[in-house]
C-alpha cells in the first residue's frame, strides 16, 4: 500500500507543482523520449472532455463564444509566449509582462518560462539531432504532439531563460502552471450559469458553455499552436534558404493570426512581425501594433532592410 500512496502523491505533485521532483528519481534529462501515460492524463482528459458535446449539444452563443476565447488566446500564444516571453520582440512593463504571462497561461500550454525555454532551444537546435519537436528528427505525429508527452520534455530549462527567471511572480506561474486553467474553467462555468439563469432565451445551458469555451476551444487551440512544430515543417513554401525544414503556409497564417509565416521566422527571428510582405497578413502584429498605441508595449523590433530586400528577390522567383 505504501509504495501506491508514494506514486499517487508524486503524481499529484507534478501535476499541481512542475518543478516537483520526487526524492531519489532519475534527472529527467537522462530519460529515453515516451510516452508517460500518468503525466499525460491532464491531456487525455481534454480531448475526451470534448465529447461532451453529445450529451449537451449546440448553441450559436456556445459556439460564437468559444471560437472568440480560441483567437484571443492564441493571440496570447503568438503575442505574448512567442514574440515576447521567446524572443524578447518588444518591450513592456512589469506589471504588463504578468499579465501576458496569466493570460496566455488561460491557454493551458503550461508556463510562460517553460514555453519560451523550449521554443529558444528549438531554434538553436531546428531539426537537428537536438530539436525536440522536428519531424524530420522524430516523424511528423511525435513533432506535433508526442514530445509534450515525454517526461524528458517536462521540466523547464531555467538555464535556458536567465531574463525572465528573475522576476519571482513568473516563476511562480510557470511552477503552479494549472492555477490559471482552473480559474478560467470556474469563469466559463460562471459565465455559462449566468447565461442559463438570466438569458434563458439563448439556449445555452451552464454545461454546454463550459464544454465548448473550455474543452472544445481548448483543444482546437492547442493543435493550431502545434501545426507549427509539425505542419509548418513539413507543408508550404520555402522563401528562404535556412538550414531547417520551416515553411510559409497561408493557411497555417490565418489559424495562427501569422505564425504561419514559419519560414521568415526562421530567417529571422528577432523581428516583431512575421509576415514580412504586404500580403503576408500578420493578425498577431497588427494588434501588437494597435497596443503600441495606447503605450502597453514599446519598441517593437522592426525587419531589418537587407532582410526585407532578399524577401521580396525570393518572393518573386518561380
Amino acid at each position: 500500500m505504501m509504495p501506491r500512496i508514494k506514486a499517487f502523491t508524486t503524481l499529484i505533485g507534478h501535476w499541481w507543482d512542475s518543478d516537483y521532483r520526487a526524492p531519489g528519481s532519475p534527472d529527467p534529462s537522462t530519460l529515453p523520449d515516451k510516452v508517460d501515460w500518468q503525466r499525460t492524463l491532464p491531456f487525455i482528459f481534454l480531448h475526451f472532455g470534448c465529447l461532451a458535446v453529445f450529451w449537451v449539444g449546440i448553441s450559436p452563443v456556445a459556439v460564437i463564444a468559444a471560437i472568440a476565447l480560441y483567437f484571443i488566446r492564441m493571440f496570447a500564444i503568438t503575442g505574448f509566449y512567442h514574440r515576447y516571453f521567446s524572443h524578447r520582440t518588444y518591450k513592456t512593463s512589469r506589471t504588463f509582462q504578468f499579465i501576458l504571462a496569466l493570460v496566455g497561461n488561460s491557454s493551458m500550454q503550461r508556463g510562460s518560462l517553460w514555453w519560451a525555454a523550449n521554443h529558444r532551444h528549438h531554434h538553436k537546435h531546428s531539426d537537428e539531432e537536438e530539436d525536440i519537436h522536428s519531424p524530420r528528427v522524430s516523424g511528423f505525429w511525435w513533432s506535433h504532439i508526442g514530445w509534450l508527452t515525454s517526461r524528458k520534455n517536462f521540466p523547464t530549462n531555467y538555464k535556458a531563460i536567465p531574463d525572465l527567471v528573475k522576476f519571482p511572480e513568473l516563476v511562480f506561474l510557470n511552477r503552479f502552471d494549472q492555477l490559471v486553467p482552473l480559474a478560467y474553467g470556474v469563469i466559463m462555468l460562471a459565465i455559462g450559469w449566468s447565461l442559463e439563469t438570466f438569458a434563458p432565451a439563448l439556449g445555452t445551458t451552464m454545461w454546454q458553455f463550459f464544454i465548448w469555451t473550455f474543452f472544445i476551444s481548448t483543444t482546437v487551440l492547442l493543435h493550431g499552436t502545434l501545426f507549427i512544430n509539425s505542419l509548418a515543417h513539413v507543408w508550404g513554401k520555402k522563401t528562404f534558404d535556412t538550414e531547417d525544414d520551416s515553411r510559409n503556409n497561408f493557411f497555417l497564417a490565418l489559424i495562427t493570426l501569422g505564425e504561419g509565416w514559419h519560414n521568415n521566422h526562421h530567417r529571422y527571428p528577432h523581428a516583431t512581425r512575421q509576415g514580412f510582405l504586404p500580403h503576408q497578413i500578420d493578425p498577431t502584429y497588427y494588434i501588437l501594433k494597435l497596443l503600441s498605441k495606447f503605450n502597453l508595449v514599446w519598441d517593437l523590433r522592426p525587419v531589418p532592410k537587407s532582410i526585407m530586400d532578399e524577401a521580396k528577390l525570393m518572393n518573386s522567383k518561380p
